[in-house]
């Protein structure tokens, strides 16, 4: 059945078929990131096996439960917009380094207070909201794509002084991904042009499997099922200045979901109210990071891979995002998915991120087109964003001698 020309592309609901596609779409373009994020806070904070796959099973169930309110809402709770959640890596790694200078149960009240701190600030940041125009905007998605590709340019080549670095294979899987996108972006219309990032890393991990970079064995050891558990780490210690770089770390996540929220906006032609929308956004935000605080997790926040996905794809129902949460959810309490979802190759993961995250780049410079670079205020502050916002890129180093340089707040 037609949808309804009335219906807007972002409400419209999909054939059952069609949702279970793209929404896997989604799930696998964003797996990554929380096996990520939980391996690299149990390698540094050297927790046990069976704690590390207790924490990826609740990490998954949380981002599921945030995608289906950013996605579904509830009240003045939820965009109401395709978003996927995911564990971001800097606010992972600012658990770890918490934890690793004080204890695990400090570094759970930080991410308490955190999450508490986002309702306590979002009345004031809302009020600020004028301050975002669309020169700011553009310019911090083509900031966040920059860096987002720098990373996973890194998952793809590994890291320098080792012996994978660099190696011939892993950029060869990279780019038989990148091109598998793009040619079925190219060559297909319809359903299959749209699966072009499923079908592009299906591509890049078959050819993964084929050169032995994806042990089948493994999957099935270890328990079936799993259920998160409420405090893993006993009840919370909160200390409000051992928190102090994740309470900072929130303001800026604040500033990325009003960037992600109008992007949005932007590639599905949903109008947004900014003094609506974006704290419904950052609300979401919130709850997810609560209930995934009280699970063991780090922050839980609004996914930029995702928004590339739906530039990409042009699929624009947030009942797509919807059954990726539900997916998501699933994942989380069945161990050997999360597993084979580990198991996709690093370089096959870094080149579907790549092209992604090149499209929140396409968005932001769309944004800017859109700007009067003829008006010397508009020239000065894109000028003075890129300057602030590619330093830190550039020069990684730069804030080395700053209080708590040891935990990077690149995502």
């Amino acid at each position: 059945m037609d949808p309804d020309p009335a219906t807007h592309s972002v409400d419209t609901r999909l054939p059952a078929w069609q949702q279970v596609l793209f929404g896997l779409q989604h799930v696998l373009s964003m797996a990554a990131s929380p096996v990520t994020a939980v391996f690299l806070v149990s390698r540094m904070l050297s927790l046990p096996g069976d704690m590390t796959v207790h924490l990826i099973g609740a990490t998954f169930f949380v981002c599921g439960a945030g995608t289906l309110l950013q996605s579904l809402g509830a009240g003045p709770i939820g965009a109401r917009l395709p978003f996927v959640m995911v564990p971001g890596g800097a606010p992972a790694m600012l658990f770890a380094v918490i934890a690793t200078q004080t204890d695990l149960r400090t570094a759970a009240g930080a991410a308490i207070l955190t999450s508490l701190f986002y309702w306590l600030v979002l009345p004031v940041f809302a009020r600020c909201l004028r301050f975002f125009p669309r020169v700011v905007v553009g310019t911090m998605l083509v900031l966040v794509s920059v860096s987002l590709i720098k990373i996973y340019a890194g998952i793809v080549v590994g890291q320098p002084g080792t012996p994978a670095f660099a190696r011939p294979l892993s950029l060869g899987l990279a780019v038989v991904t990148i091109v598998a996108t793009i040619a079925v972006a190219r060559l297909f219309k319809g359903t299959v042009g749209r699966l072009a990032v499923l079908l592009g890393l299906v591509v890049g991990t078959l050819a993964g499997w084929a050169v032995g970079l994806m042990p089948a064995a493994g999957l099935w050891d270890g328990p079936l099922f799993t259920l998160p558990a409420l405090l893993p780490f006993g009840m919370p210690r909160f200390d409000v200045l051992a928190a102090l770089p994740m309470l900072i770390f929130s303001v800026i996540s604040m500033a990325e979901a009003t960037a992600q929220t109008v992007a949005v906006g932007e590639i599905t032609g949903k109008p947004i109210d900014m003094r609506r929308d974006v704290p419904r956004t950052i609300r979401g935000d919130a709850l997810a990071s609560l209930v995934g605080s009280l699970l063991g997790t780090s922050l839980i926040i609004t996914s930029a891979e995702n928004i590339g996905v739906v530039q990409t794809t042009g699929v624009r129902s947030r009942y797509v995002t919807a059954t990726a949460g539900a997916m998501l959810m699933v994942v989380a309490l069945f161990a050997p998915l999360g597993r084979l979802a580990y198991a996709i190759p690093a370089p096959v993961v870094g080149g579907t991120a790549l092209i992604v995250f090149a499209m929140i780049g396409v968005m932001g410079i769309n944004l800017l087109g859109k700007v009067d670079l003829h008006a010397r205020g508009n020239q000065y502050t894109l000028a003075a964003a890129l300057v602030v916002g590619l330093i830190p890129i550039l020069v990684p180093n730069v804030y080395a001698s700053f209080p708590g340089a040891g935990a990077d707040r690149s995502r």
